[in-house]
């Protein structure tokens, strides 16, 4: 299994993954069909796991001021990805995002992978949403699975760690949201391969995470630590704010863990660094 995986994209998920998975990684820029076949012939997957995408400098707002980094990384080399897969049989992994919806906490029953994508307002949203709906008319033919992630935690601390821009922000807000805690995603990982799952699974925790519970944790390893919490509406900014259904990776037989079960864990391990 290990060197039949190929995992693209050397950014904080793909780092994780190649630790657990212990397969290749490739750093290669890919620009071009051409760019992608060249990384196939060299190492011979069975399964390509496509890491590669853009958030931003800072933040998603970041991807309007690099449009076409944008493009290419989130919209242009997944299709890339797919069309070198189908054409030498190989299984693409395309970690993907969750931040693609609308969701009215009142009325909304948690977003499972068959609603159909609606959150157009942000650019980094649209560009996930091109690719997204081009893999999924492939799917009844070939072997393609999407992974929707959101927000990620880990328990080691990294510019990328939802934990950690949290800890240096000291302003919150604190609408229930799906995170994904990374330690959590590498197992639903090792399961979705093993079980050579195909479609759409969201992988995120169960239930939503209000922020200032995780900062409490943390509060009690480190006590002079103190944050802030405002009105979402008041920062007038666009963002997605929602809940994933996490029924069809637990169907599959997967335990998925309620995220408010992860938080100690999460917190205890990431003051040890």
């Amino acid at each position: 299994m290990k060197s039949k995986i190929l995992i693209l994209g050397k950014g904080f998920i793909g780092q994780r993954l190649q630790e657990t998975l212990g397969c290749d990684i490739s750093d290669r820029r890919i620009n071009s069909f051409g760019d992608a076949e060249d990384e196939v012939k060299k190492y011979s997957p069975k399964i390509i796991i496509n890491c590669i995408g853009f958030t931003g400098k800072f933040n998603v707002d970041g991807c309007e001021d690099d449009k076409e980094k944008t493009l290419q990384a989130n919209t242009f080399v997944p299709i890339i990805l797919a069309e070198v897969a189908l054409r030498n049989n190989i299984k693409l992994i395309h970690i993907s995002s969750g931040c693609i919806y609308h969701y009215d906490y009142s009325k909304q029953k948690p977003i499972t992978e068959r609603d159909v994508p609606d959150f157009l307002d942000l650019f980094y949203s649209r560009s996930k949403i091109y690719s997204d709906l081009a893999l999924e008319s492939l799917f009844k033919k070939y072997n393609i699975l999407i992974v929707r992630i959101r927000v990620p935690f880990d328990a080691r601390p990294g510019p990328r760690n939802t934990l950690t821009k949290l800890i240096k922000y000291k302003t919150i807000i604190n609408i229930p949201n799906s995170v994904t805690y990374v330690p959590d995603f590498l197992k639903a990982m090792k399961h979705l391969i093993k079980i050579d799952a195909k479609g759409i699974f969201n992988v995120v925790n169960k239930g939503g995470l209000k922020y200032s519970d995780i900062l409490d944790a943390y509060k009690k390893y480190v006590p002079g630590f103190e944050y802030t919490v405002v009105d979402f509406k008041k920062l007038k900014m666009t963002r997605t704010n929602l809940i994933l259904s996490t029924a069809k990776l637990e169907k599959s037989g997967f335990k998925v863990r309620p995220i408010k079960e992860v938080i100690e864990e999460c917190v205890k391990e990431y003051v040890k660094y």
